[in-house]
């Protein structure tokens, strides 16, 4: 039961005390329930994100509106701490963080956009693409989640977090790690890597939510499956937004 996203790791569905199942008071966590969720989710994450582009205007004297982006981001990293730490909030948590994090997307995408125009389109037919390719992948059985596959991924997944971390504390040096943020073939190279391993992420949630489902867990944690879901779903969209933003800078 092991997943490279931080919201859906090893003991997540276990007590530690004992290692045995959580308690199922009030019914147990179903697949359809938590899809039901997810979808409701992301429409939560639309609306708040179309707010969101609606009040940004970008200018070449700069652009209106970053305070959408800086609220959403910290605001959905702040949402999804407590939800990790307080599975049982998920129900309200979970919602509150899709519409912050809609904020967020929202912002980003309309800078994006208007930088290049018609990339946010291809970002998401390419996240949902993804999404479901990897879904038939996995329930058809063309991708199984292995031990070895599953500590491969995570050990990728802690890696770009670190390189992340490292790229993020040195740029209040105004140092910036060579190549990886540039549209160079290295910095292509390294977005495409990431998007890979993003992508990966979506078979270990995959695996790990119906995990849950099959020892029933309670119901809550329909909420908190999708609010994993959605946690590798944001970072997979905005990989690539960054990876097209790249290859267009070459034209």
């Amino acid at each position: 039961m092991r997943s490279g996203n931080p919201a859906l790791k090893e003991s997540t569905f276990l007590d530690l005390g004992s290692g045995t199942v959580v308690s199922r008071d009030g019914g147990a966590m179903t697949l359809n329930g938590t899809v039901n969720k997810t979808g409701l989710l992301l429409l939560m994450c639309v609306l708040t994100g179309a707010f969101a582009w609606s009040q940004m205007q970008v200018t070449e004297a700069g652009v209106t509106g970053m305070g959408y982006v800086w609220g959403g981001a910290l605001g959905g990293f702040v949402l999804a701490l407590v939800t990790i730490f307080k599975k049982e909030w998920a129900p309200v948590s979970a919602p509150l963080y899709a519409l912050t994090e809609g904020l967020f997307l929202g912002g980003i995408s309309a800078v994006f956009e208007a930088r290049f125009p018609g990339i946010v389109m291809q970002a998401v037919l390419l996240t949902f693409g993804t999404l479901f390719a990897l879904l038939f992948a996995y329930r058809s059985g063309l991708i199984k989640a292995t031990e070895n596959f599953k500590l491969g991924v995570i050990a990728a997944t802690g890696g770009i977090a670190l390189v992340y971390l490292a790229s993020f504390a040195l740029r209040f040096f105004n140092v910036n790690i060579p190549f990886i943020h540039d549209s160079g073939l290295i910095g292509i190279g390294f977005s495409l890597f990431v998007v890979v391993v993003a992508a990966l992420n979506l078979v270990l949630d995959f695996d790990f939510i119906e995990t849950g489902v099959e020892r029933g867990a309670p119901k809550y944690m329909e909420w908190y499956g999708a609010f994993g879901l959605m946690v590798t779903l944001v970072w997979l969209y905005v990989e690539f937004l960054r990876l097209l933003a790249k290859l267009q800078s070459r034209d």
